[in-house]
């Protein structure tokens, strides 16, 4: 099973809006005969990619599946009937599959006389599969919070700059995480202050992002932006009584949605901000936003795991990572469960998701 959620994993960033999974197919004996994973959404899944490696060899054999194998028919046959049709004795998985679309695929082939065994690693398995996961179960798109910080918390210093905090090789390894994302998504201050880009650069094959600014009032973004040039798709978020002929200016060069404020008139409403993406088939969004649209998903409980990138460094003063996301206690702080901790050039990259049993201090 960690040979195939390994498996999955090279499928991120490329299969969306459909899962990432992985298979391995055991012979007869429990030798492995062929492996596989879902490259491409529309193409293949991991299971047809791993029987057409074993071929004869599956008959009387296992496969293991990082996700229940699917019973729909949509783009591709049912993975479930395949695995029938192939002669596997026994079929693993890690995920029970949450979509009603496509569940159901234990119970056929249990049906068929297939022996069946569930939720093997899940927690490894779902890990990996966490933003079609969340898409399905939440209705959203699943956010990774990304900040480049100093050891003291500070996203820049006093003055405003910013650049740059972290090495060369920690905003290579960004371009990574943009190129396993379906969206970039900023506010309008970091908009106004760096004139960002948000395309992938140096990642070869990837999939361009779409990029996302919130410009709540429709003054940020202006003709001529960076994120208006064509290299990715752009979507601006502005409030639905944003002036239209500041809209019209941007209209040509990016797409603009109109969406309710947030409650108290500050920014845009997270919930359906987040609505919105996910209609557009996205399933993973990477939050590149700066202190206050941070603290705005934090507050509205859309944040999903956290990549923090700390360089060794001390500013002394600045902005801080977060700014105000409703919390005013230490006994409503959003605890976290570190999941990765790497060094990448000099900084050091933590990565942490919400903890489901809150600690004691």
């Amino acid at each position: 099973m960690r040979r195939a959620i390994e498996l999955a994993a090279r499928g991120l960033g490329a299969t969306s809006p459909n899962p990432v999974v992985g298979c391995v197919v055991l012979d007869a004996r429990g030798a492995p005969a062929g492996e596989g994973w879902h490259q491409a959404a529309g193409g293949p899944h991991a299971e047809v990619h791993a029987l057409a490696a074993a071929g004869g060899a599956a008959r009387g054999g296992t496969a293991v599946v990082t996700l229940e194998p699917c019973a729909h028919t949509g783009r591709t046959g049912p993975c479930a009937q395949a695995l029938v049709d192939a002669g596997v004795a026994r079929v693993v998985y890690a995920v029970a599959d949450p979509d009603p679309a496509a569940a159901g695929g234990a119970g056929t082939l249990a049906a068929a006389g297939v022996e069946v065994a569930g939720v093997l690693l899940a927690e490894e398995a779902a890990a990996v599969n966490a933003a079609w996961l969340t898409a399905v179960t939440r209705g959203r798109p699943h956010v990774r919070w990304k900040y480049a910080a100093t050891l003291d918390g500070r996203v820049a210093a006093a003055d405003g700059t910013s650049r740059w905090i972290t090495s060369a090789a920690s905003r290579a390894d960004v371009h990574r995480l943009r190129a396993r994302s379906d969206a970039v998504l900023v506010g309008s201050g970091t908009a106004r202050a760096d004139d960002p880009h948000l395309a992938v650069r140096d990642v070869p094959g990837a999939r361009q992002p779409l990029r996302v600014v919130v410009d709540t009032d429709a003054v940020a973004v202006t003709p001529g932006a960076r994120v208006l040039d064509g290299a990715a798709p752009t979507l601006i978020a502005v409030a639905q009584d944003a002036p239209v002929e500041r809209t019209e200016l941007l209209a040509p060069h990016a797409e603009i949605v109109r969406l309710p404020r947030a409650p108290g008139g500050r920014g845009l409403d997270i919930p359906a901000l987040l609505a919105a993406l996910h209609a557009r088939e996205v399933r993973s969004l990477l939050l590149e936003g700066g202190p206050t649209l941070a603290g705005a998903f934090a507050a509205a409980g859309a944040v999903d795991e956290v990549t923090g990138y700390l360089a060794p460094a001390l500013l002394g003063a600045g902005p801080a990572a977060l700014a105000d996301a409703g919390i005013t206690t230490v006994a409503r702080a959003l605890r976290l469960r570190v999941t990765e901790l790497t060094r990448i050039g000099p900084d050091v990259r933590i990565t942490a998701v919400p903890a489901t049993v809150p600690e004691e201090s």
